[in-house]
């Protein structure tokens, strides 16, 4: 490559993390390319109308208290249009009654037992095993355990199937027996190191109450999205990166070179090739894995990638007319254990979670399904119309509403959510270790350190850094940038 030239830096991925990646690197005097293999950008960030109203088809949220994702959204110029939600009080369809969650718990884990007996999701045997968690010693673990385990050790088996479960399974699609208690809740993992009880260790990690009834109004701003639909963030965040953005460029090899990088993308029979200085592999764990494969140096990054497994799922979007509910409906919605066999995991009604939804069709209410967990691969194999049935069915048992939906969306998200499994923390620092060994390669996304949109940026930001730093040292005359 002409050394006259600004360094080039490649990102492979054009979801959140590589646009996010690729924004970061906006100040620096290098070109930046992002490719993505599919023919739009955004990953699980879509949106599409439902009943002529504009719907999230991926992730409909971020957590507003963690700076990396509104601080992405402000600096791409969105600012004026984040939107805080009117409710996030959901409850548990658990047994075929709607039971409220407590309000002091860390992921289904209780911080307080009489406010976890106050909303009767347990049987009397179960309160009473919950309640001996204060009392015993405290329970051996070495580096890592599975959720179900250790909770299950403290708690009970009922506290883990009733409430533990519906919400992991909400966020991670998996399953509690087998996700990774220091990688799934690492501040009750730290905390939880310090007290014999794990009712003590979530207590710890409560906010301090607000006078003035003010705590309902503090977890109603816990969360944030974009009235357009967080979907709308990916264009803004790639025009905000000026880079050059290629879709439907799948990349299908990397190798070395003298100078540094090529990388082989398109297809078989017409493959082109592409130099770089460095490259930055925002994919999921497999296509990255198959990327590294010519890396002999990668390959433990290569072997602890394919560790990382992924859960598929199916979001159904119901738009009704409002007056097919019976009663209005209360909260944000539900979610639903996976002892009690239903095929929807959780739904969220959409127009009152939102109340800018509501504004923009107050005679329609939309209510979004969500299905497939770990395990239920032959659920999702059924075709649109029989998943859009399953949603509706449940949807009537649970809420009562009469007649069907006046527009429905099936939008599948087949391997989408990476499962951070026992032993997810150490595959990570092995992953990292691995890639580092290869000058001017990075990785970013939902597969290390978090599976929400803040939690990507900051792995995104991390790779900026590192291919920076990296031909900041390679090419010290010319690289001086940075990013913020």
């Amino acid at each position: 490559m002409d050394p006259s030239a600004p360094p080039r830096v490649v990102i492979v991925g054009g979801g959140i993390a590589g646009l996010a990646a690729a924004f970061f690197l906006r100040e620096a005097p290098v070109s930046v390319t992002v490719l993505e293999g599919s023919p739009r950008l955004g990953g699980k960030l879509a949106v599409s109308d439902v009943a002529g109203i504009a719907v999230d088809e991926g992730a409909e949220a971020l957590l507003a208290r963690r700076p990396e994702g509104t601080g992405l959204i402000r600096a791409a110029g969105l600012e004026g249009r984040l939107v805080a939600p009117g409710t996030t009080a959901a409850r548990i369809w658990s047994r075929q009654r709607m039971r409220p969650l407590p309000r002091r718990q860390v992921m289904g884990v209780p911080a307080d037992l009489d406010d976890l007996a106050r909303c009767r999701l347990l049987s009397a045997a179960g309160m009473t095993r919950a309640r001996e968690d204060p009392r015993l010693p405290a329970t051996p673990r070495g580096d890592d355990v599975d959720v179900a385990g250790y909770v299950g050790a403290r708690f009970g088996q009922e506290l883990v199937d009733r409430l533990v479960d519906p919400l992991l399974g909400g966020v991670y699609a998996g399953r509690p027996e087998e996700l990774s208690f220091e990688a799934t809740l690492p501040a009750l993992a730290a905390e939880s190191r310090r007290h014999a009880s794990l009712t003590e260790a979530a207590g710890a990690l409560m906010p301090a109450s607000l006078p003035g009834g003010a705590g309902a109004a503090a977890e109603a701003t816990v969360f944030t999205t974009l009235a357009a639909g967080l979907g709308t963030l990916p264009a803004a965040v790639a025009a905000a990166a000026g880079a050059e953005v290629r879709t439907g460029a799948m990349v299908r090899e990397l190798a070395r070179t003298p100078g540094g990088w090529r990388l082989t993308v398109g297809s078989a029979r017409a493959p082109a090739r592409l130099d770089a200085d460095a490259v930055v592999l925002a994919v999921p764990a497999q296509p990255a894995a198959r990327l590294l494969a010519g890396l002999p140096r990668a390959a433990a990054a290569r072997a602890a990638l394919a560790g990382i497994s992924y859960a598929s799922m199916a979001v159904v979007t119901l738009a009704y007319p409002a007056a097919s509910f019976p009663r209005p409906l209360e909260g944000s919605g539900y979610l639903v254990p996976a002892v009690d066999g239903r095929p929807v995991k959780a739904v969220t009604f959409s127009s009152v979670k939102w109340p800018h939804l509501r504004a923009a069709g107050p005679e329609v209410v939309v209510v979004r399904c969500s299905l497939g967990r770990v395990g239920e691969e032959r659920l999702l194999h059924r075709d649109d119309a029989d998943l859009a049935a399953l949603a509706v069915a449940d949807l009537a048992a649970a809420t009562g509403v009469r007649g069907g939906p006046a527009g429905v969306r099936v939008t599948r998200w087949g391997g989408a959510l990476p499962q951070y499994t026992v032993g997810h923390l150490g595959r990570v620092a092995r992953i990292r270790a691995a890639v580092a060994r290869e000058p001017g390669l990075a990785v970013c996304g939902a597969a290390y350190d978090g599976i929400g949109i803040p939690a990507c940026i900051a792995t995104a930001s991390a790779a900026a850094t590192q291919v920076l730093r990296y031909l900041r040292e390679s090419r010290p005359a010319g690289v001086t940038g940075g990013h913020g």
